[in-house]
C-alpha cells in the first residue's frame, strides 16, 4: 500500500521541477492546499443534499403552488393487460412489426397502440410541480455561487491579469475565501453525482454523468497541485449562464411564455459567448501559453488542460443544442421543448377518449404540451 501510495503521489508527475511536498506544507507564515482538505466535500455534500430536501419542501413548493403548478403528471394510459406485459417484459418501443401483430390481437388500430405505449412511458415521468422545484433550487445555488464567486475575484489580482495564477507558482497561499469556494462547489458536483440517478432522467443522462465526473476531476486536480487561482476563473465563468437556464425553465413550467423565451434567449447569448469565446480565448489561452511561459509543462500540466479541452468539447455539443432550439423557436414563434426533455414528444395528435376498437376519431394533445419540457440543461461548472 505504501507503494501505490508513493506511485500515486509522485511529485515528479504532480509538481514542477525541483518542487516536492515538503515545500507545500502549511506553515505559520503560509497555508497551502492539502490533499487531506478534499475530504471535507463528503459530508457537506450530504448537507446540501439535505438543504435541498428542506428548500423544495418549505419553499419551492409553496412557490410553485402559488403560481398555479399543478403536480398532475402526464396523461394516464387505460390499463391493458395485454399490452402491460409487452411494455414490462417485451419491449417499451414495439417496432412496426410487433405493433401490426398487437393490431390484429386487440383489434386497435396501430396509432391507438402507439398512443398507448407513449402514454404508458410518459406516466412514469415527473410532474411538472417536481421539476419546478428542481430548477428552483438549482437557480437558487447556482446565483448563490456565481454571486460569491464574483465578489470574491473582484478583489483579486489574477481576474484582472491572468498572469498572476503563474506568478510565483506553486507558492500560493490559500485564502479562507478560496477554500470555501472550492470545497463548496465540489460538495455541490459530489452532491449532483449521486442525485443523478434519482433526479430527472434525460436523455443526456451519460453526457452529464461524464461532465459531473470530469468536473470532480477537475476541482480535485487543480486543488491538489494549487492550480486554485485558475481553477476559480473557470468555475465561475462556467456558472454565469447556470442560473438564467433554470430561471427560464421556472417561468416555461409557470406558463409565462414571454418571459421564457426573454431568458432563453439571455442564456444562449450568456452561455455561446463565455463558453465559446472567453473560455478559450481567456482561460484556455492563461493554461496553455501563459503558464508554458512562467512555469513551464510537466505530466499533471497536461492532464489538468486535457481536462479543460474535454469541458471545452462538451461546451461545444451543448451550445450546438441551444442553437438547434433557438433555430426552432424562430420558427414556432416560442422556445419550446428541448432534445433532452424528460418529457417525450409527438406530433401525433391523441385521442381524448381511451384507444379502443377502430379507434380513430376524436383527438387532443397527450398531455405534454410544449412548455411543459425542459430547456436545454448546458450546466457545466469547472464545469459544468
Amino acid at each position: 500500500m505504501a507503494g501505490i501510495l508513493a506511485w500515486f503521489w509522485n511529485e515528479r508527475f504532480w509538481l514542477p521541477h525541483n518542487v516536492t511536498w515538503a515545500d507545500l506544507k502549511n506553515t505559520e507564515e503560509a497555508t497551502f492546499p492539502q490533499a487531506e482538505d478534499l475530504y471535507l466535500a463528503f459530508p457537506l455534500a450530504f448537507c446540501i443534499f439535505m438543504v435541498r430536501l428542506i428548500f423544495e419542501r418549505f419553499v419551492a413548493k409553496p412557490c410553485a403552488i402559488a403560481l398555479n403548478i399543478q403536480a398532475n403528471g402526464p396523461q394516464i394510459a387505460p390499463p391493458n393487460a395485454i399490452l402491460e406485459k409487452v411494455f414490462t417484459a417485451i419491449t417499451k418501443h414495439p417496432d412496426e412489426k410487433r405493433l401490426e401483430g398487437l393490431s390484429k390481437q386487440l383489434d386497435w388500430d396501430v396509432r391507438s397502440i402507439q398512443r398507448w405505449f407513449r402514454q404508458r412511458r410518459n406516466q412514469e415521468k415527473p410532474s411538472t410541480l417536481t421539476r419546478f422545484c428542481e430548477s428552483m433550487w438549482r437557480f437558487s445555488f447556482y446565483l448563490y455561487v456565481f454571486t460569491y464567486g464574483v465578489r470574491f475575484l473582484k478583489k483579486t489580482p489574477w481576474l484582472w491579469n491572468t498572469r498572476h495564477c503563474w506568478y510565483n507558482y506553486p507558492y500560493q497561499p490559500l485564502t479562507t475565501d478560496l477554500h470555501y469556494y472550492y470545497i463548496l462547489e465540489l460538495s455541490f458536483y459530489w452532491s449532483l453525482m449521486f442525485s443523478q440517478f434519482t433526479d430527472i432522467k434525460r436523455k443526456d443522462f451519460g453526457i452529464m454523468f461524464l461532465h459531473h465526473l470530469v468536473c470532480i476531476f477537475l476541482i480535485t486536480f487543480s486543488y491538489v497541485n494549487n492550480m486554485a487561482r485558475v481553477g476559480t476563473l473557470v468555475l465561475c465563468l462556467h456558472d454565469s449562464a447556470d442560473a438564467l437556464l433554470e430561471a427560464a425553465k421556472m417561468a416555461n413550467y409557470a406558463k409565462f411564455q414571454k418571459m421564457c423565451d426573454l431568458l432563453f434567449v439571455m442564456f444562449a447569448v450568456v452561455f455561446i459567448t463565455t463558453r465559446l469565446g472567453i473560455f478559450p480565448l481567456w482561460v484556455l489561452n492563461t493554461t496553455l501559453f501563459e503558464s508554458w511561459e512562467i512555469v513551464g509543462p510537466y505530466p499533471s500540466w497536461w492532464v489538468f488542460n486535457l481536462l479543460l479541452l474535454l469541458i471545452q468539447g462538451l461546451n461545444c455539443f451543448w451550445s450546438y443544442l441551444i442553437v438547434k432550439i433557438a433555430c426552432k423557436a424562430v420558427s414556432r414563434g416560442k422556445v419550446s421543448k428541448d432534445d433532452r426533455s424528460d418529457i417525450e414528444s409527438s406530433s401525433d395528435e391523441e385521442d381524448s377518449e381511451p384507444p379502443g376498437k377502430n379507434a380513430h376519431t376524436a383527438t387532443t394533445t397527450n398531455g405534454t404540451s410544449g412548455t411543459n419540457g425542459y430547456l436545454l440543461t448546458g450546466s457545466c461548472s469547472m464545469d459544468d
